[in-house]
């Protein structure tokens, strides 16, 4: 009986890990870009550009996910960024080996895109992080669901465990456009 139970826990924790792995951030109506995410498209073509397919080894997913995560965390030191006009953030890859959230996202991108991941697998995402602040983390899309990359934290989470309430995610297929996400803890605030 014992046995039958432990058998019992052991695949209810399964089935519950397999529901909030394997789930994808959803999403519904257009929504405008978040302010600087338009100059970043200027500049660097792998944010928003249409890239050409890859092959990828989806069994070594996860494991290049917090590689890129974990290196990108140990090399940038965090640091505000403001436009020179004082209005705004500046989204760019980390200058001087410094950065803020999104400037640790792009850079994880790109390191990823330059690592043969699909860039249609990947999107920015505006999240309410921490004291209540926005925050800017990195979405990859896999067959087992949606993961965060995210400078906060060493590890590679699906979303719905960062205890983050999603807002806004750049689309997977049209790069340049943004979609209204709400997802999360406090969700149900913002609808």
């Amino acid at each position: 009986m014992k046995r039958l139970l432990s058998l019992a826990f052991f695949w209810v924790i399964l089935s519950h890990f397999h529901a909030v792995a394997g789930s994808s951030l959803p999403v519904t109506r257009s929504i405008g870009a978040p302010v600087g995410f338009a100059a970043a498209c200027a500049k660097y073509r792998w944010l928003c550009g249409r890239m050409a397919s890859q092959q990828f080894d989806e069994q070594a997913g996860i494991g290049l996910l917090q590689k890129i995560n974990r290196a990108a965390n140990r090399r940038i030191v965090s640091a505000e960024d403001r436009s020179p006009s004082g209005n705004g953030d500046v989204w760019s890859l980390p200058v001087a080996g410094r950065g803020d959230c999104e400037d640790y996202a792009l850079q994880k991108m790109k390191d990823l895109v330059d690592a043969g991941f699909p860039s249609n697998r990947l999107a920015l995402s505006v999240v309410i992080g921490p004291h209540d602040q926005n925050h800017v983390v990195l979405i990859a899309r896999t067959a087992q669901g949606d993961y965060v990359l995210d400078n906060l934290t060493s590890a590679v989470k699906p979303w719905r465990t960062t205890g983050y309430t999603f807002l806004a995610t750049q689309d997977f297929q049209s790069r340049t456009g943004w979609r209204v996400t709400l997802a999360g803890p406090r969700a149900g605030e913002f609808s």
